[in-house]
């Protein structure tokens, strides 16, 4: 278990009926509270993290610089994290100073033209 594994103690307030019910699977499943809580809230963020809505979230929040890179890699893994990054690059770079295509006929005036056949 990792320094970033150590258990932190974590208090809020939730309904009573939740708790009640969450004790009561608890119960049945012969296990804690702080287990079934623990389990239900890295099913709920390993979901969430793969979901396309919430990267999308995550890289247009990341691209106009109100997330940092550390933070998007928690968010959404290093791997996604790194794509996010590069890409980011990419949109940063300044375009490429490329000449307008001048009005060459690249076929030479020996272009053919297809027609589909009526059956297609």
């Amino acid at each position: 278990m990792g320094a970033s594994d150590d258990p932190r103690r974590v208090h809020f307030q939730s309904p009573e009926f939740l708790v009640d019910r969450l004790d009561a699977f608890a119960e049945l499943f012969d296990t804690d509270r702080t287990d079934l809580l623990v389990e239900a809230m890295r099913e709920y963020i390993e979901d969430t993290a793969e979901s396309e809505t919430f990267q999308e979230l995550v890289a247009t929040k990341y691209y106009d610089d109100l997330l940092e890179f550390k933070t998007v890699k928690r968010l959404v893994g290093a791997e996604t994290g790194q794509r996010l990054r590069l890409l980011k690059a990419d949109l940063e770079d300044e375009p490429l100073d490329l000449d307008a295509p001048d009005d060459v006929d690249v076929y030479d005036g020996d272009a053919t033209a297809v027609e589909p056949a009526a059956d297609e």
